[in-house]
């Protein structure tokens, strides 16, 4: 004999030629069924209930009580067996095949793109990240941008000019990647002005000389390729496409950084001490970019798991350590650390401790420039008002000509 349990359209199928001693009742709705077997323990019955929700398959005495059920969604289907074997449950839960999924995408190292089910926490992550991103190549801007008016030759003030140029795009592209998950950028604006989110601490030291724009070049774009590349293969489609531009100009310009910094290593004494000053000043700084340690990182094993990141902050920093020390020896210049060497055994180079007191200090807002970077920000959001309020109204006059629907933010990070 077979038993058949019905697909849903509320009909319960049995064997079409009944063995010996089976009995195959109808009710008057045709909707309950019995198939039994006689003293070999082998009642089997398979039942539909008026909505054709119900289904069960059950055995007795044999402990083989399966029962196979959805609720009124079509959401709930429970396979269980009583003591003599294990629990089963398969659900079309959209928040558990979601998940599913999304495991799978992850294990398979593939993209999560906007539309995908994806973890609220993997959501609010990636906000953060790209976020605190975002900002930091649009506070980036200021250190370097203060030297337009003041670079030595206009060959000079043209490329300063495009550089900073480049990080506002970049900034912009990931304000839009933030948007994909439901964020706004008004809000996120907002967010950072009020010093609710955060940008990197890197952008909190003052540029005192000309040189400081070679060094910020060739050392903090240094670690950015460093921390960024990797970002490429990020599982959140939106930002790994956005970061395989951003890194394309970010190698452009650590080489104009370090051209602009060999020109000034083949001229004065004062140029040379001027360079050398500044490396003093932005190489433990540019270490911390990395963020801290990994036993005190509270973001990387999450990040790692969802391979948000795909290497951790220990791990990049002693990456761009490893670049950047033959980098300085052609420069001529010294990297200010007494610790500073190569270790045959690791295969890396040795370096200081880094001073995480400071990065702490920094991040927490008492670094030598946070006030003044995020008081320009302001200024400029403020400012600017005006304009983003004449192109919204301009896009909706437009939309409503066409008879399209007005736009919506949808953000809800």
């Amino acid at each position: 004999m077979s038993d058949h349990v019905p697909d849903g359209t509320g009909t319960a199928a049995v064997s079409a030629t009944p063995a010996a001693g089976e009995r195959v009742p109808a009710g008057p709705a045709g909707q309950d069924r019995r198939v039994s077997a006689g003293s070999a323990g082998q009642d089997r019955r398979v039942s539909v209930d008026s909505a054709g929700q119900d289904r069960r398959v059950s055995v007795d005495s044999a402990g083989q009580d399966r029962r196979v059920s959805v609720d009124s969604a079509g959401q709930d289907r429970r396979v269980s067996v009583d003591s003599a074997g294990p629990d089963r449950q398969v659900t079309d839960d959209p928040v558990e095949s979601g998940q599913r999924v999304f495991d799978e995408t992850i294990a398979k190292d593939q993209r999560v793109e906007p539309r995908d089910w994806m973890p609220e926490g993997y959501r609010k992550t990636m906000i953060r990240q790209i976020a605190q991103h975002a900002h930091s190549e649009i506070i980036g801007m200021q250190p370097e941008g203060a030297w337009i008016t003041r670079a030595p030759s206009l060959r000079r003030k043209a490329i300063l000019l495009a550089k900073v140029q480049d990080e506002a795009g970049h900034g912009l592209y990931l304000y839009s990647a933030a948007e994909t998950l439901g964020a706004d950028r008004g809000d996120l604006t907002r967010r950072l002005i009020e010093g609710r989110q955060k940008y990197s601490s890197i952008f909190n030291y003052p540029t005192l000389t000309f040189a400081d724009v070679g060094v910020i070049g060739w050392l903090v774009d240094g670690a950015a390729i460093c921390n960024q590349v990797p970002l490429c293969r990020s599982s959140y489609g939106p930002y790994a496409r956005a970061m395989i531009r951003i890194c394309k100009e970010e190698s452009f310009h650590q080489r104009q950084g370090y051209e602009l910094l060999m020109t000034m290593m083949r001229g004065t004494p004062e140029q040379r001490e001027m360079v050398q000053d500044a490396v003093n000043r932005w190489w433990w700084p540019s270490l911390m970019m990395f963020g801290p340690p990994d036993g005190e990182s509270p973001n990387t094993a999450r990040s790692m798991a969802w391979k948000i990141k795909r290497h951790t902050n220990d791990e990049l920093r002693q990456r761009f350590v490893d670049m950047s020390v033959p980098q300085a020896e052609a420069l001529g210049v010294r990297l200010p650390d007494d610790d500073l060497r190569w270790n045959p055994v690791r295969e890396h180079y040795d370096f200081g401790e880094i001073d995480w007191s400071e990065l702490k200090r920094v991040i927490s807002g008492d670094g030598p420039m946070n006030a003044e970077r995020i008081a320009h920000r302001r200024r400029a959001d403020e400012e600017g008002a005006w304009v983003r309020e004449a192109a919204a109204a301009h896009a909706a006059k437009s939309r409503a000509a066409l008879g399209e629907p007005a736009a919506t933010t949808g953000a809800r990070a």
